[in-house]
């Protein structure tokens, strides 16, 4: 009688993935290691910092592109140091969120896939991480910057409290993943000495809880999490739609404000309004239509249409703001 192979997580089975693995699950960044060896168990530990997420660290780098200082290699350095400071941190808080969350991750039928639940990372192993990550994050981003510092420090504060209780009280939650994502924008300006517009913050929050919006209203036909049964369908549609409205007309006033179109020395940035609501109108068709995939968030990463349209939103904007043009042959 031969045994069916089981799970790359499971520590008593074949490395392969079988053909009953979800198919949205996420697919390993490095090679399968032979299960039980070194690698294979570091490789767990690498997929528990999910570098797959660390994309919205990107916003760390927002103040110096839209400063128009991309280009200028000090400050590029300096932002891109920032960048990797918060992508250690990220990967101390997803850490930790997996250590708090193990016994129930273990019950849902993606998440027990986890390097942490499926025990190919011990537990022990993963706390050291999570405090070495967190002293080599904070540590590098006090020789970069002390403010930067005190940011990330309070990013990383939020985050224990979010981990912790938070994460169950139902709007606070989503209000607190929203607020991590403006203080990575602070931390980008902190870190390169840009002074932040407000439009660029009020956008980033709105933006955020949009998202947020739309991974409960993803996570309501699992029903995993404790904070859901305070939400509803109705509820969370109003939510998409008062946040979605207030995040395109918020990026519409900024294109068309006087200051904005002095400072680039172009008018043609409010057309990129019309890749914003399709990007938006894209994940709400992830959220609403994809009920299985572990998390909309991580699937629109995944999603040709939405990353065609977020490369076109990005072309556009660099033209606009950079004023790059074909070269002129004499």
């Amino acid at each position: 009688m031969t045994t069916p192979p089981l799970t790359p997580e499971d520590p008593s089975g074949s490395p392969s993935r079988p053909p009953s693995t979800p198919p949205d699950a996420a697919l390993p960044l490095l090679p399968e290691a032979r299960q039980g060896s070194l690698f294979w168990v570091l490789g767990g530990a690498l997929k528990t910092m999910r570098p797959h997420q660390w994309m919205k660290n990107t916003f760390v780098l927002a103040p110096v592109f839209f400063a128009k200082d991309i280009f200028q290699p000090q400050l590029l350095f300096t932002a891109l140091s920032a960048f990797l400071a918060f992508c250690l941190l990220a990967g101390a808080v997803y850490t930790m969120n997996d250590l708090v969350d193990v016994e129930s991750d273990r019950r849902h039928p993606v998440k027990r896939l986890r390097p942490i639940p499926s025990g190919r990372v011990p537990e022990g192993m993963a706390r050291g991480l999570a405090v070495g990550l967190v002293l080599l994050s904070l540590g590098g981003g006090l020789a970069l910057n002390p403010w930067f510092a005190l940011v990330a420090l309070l990013y990383f504060l939020q985050n224990v409290a979010y981990s912790f209780r938070l994460k169950n009280v139902a709007y606070l939650d989503v209000s607190l993943i929203s607020a991590g994502f403006v203080l990575r924008v602070v931390a980008g300006g902190m870190a390169t000495g840009i002074k932040v517009s407000n439009y660029l913050l009020v956008c980033t929050a709105l933006l955020a809880l949009f998202l947020g919006f739309g991974k409960r209203r993803h996570e309501l036909a699992l029903a995993t999490r404790k904070s859901l049964k305070d939400y509803t369908e109705r509820g969370l549609n109003w939510a998409l739609g008062v946040t979605s409205v207030a995040t395109v007309a918020t990026y519409l006033a900024y294109t068309l404000d006087p200051r904005t179109r002095q400072f680039f020395h172009n008018d043609w940035l409010w057309p990129s309004t019309g890749f914003t609501i399709l990007g938006m109108a894209r994940f709400l068709q992830i959220v609403t239509g994809r009920p299985k995939a572990e998390s909309p968030t991580q699937e629109m990463l995944r999603d040709v249409p939405f990353i065609l349209i977020l490369l076109s939103w990005v072309l556009w904007v660099m033209v606009t703001i950079y004023q790059i043009r074909p070269a002129v042959q004499p």
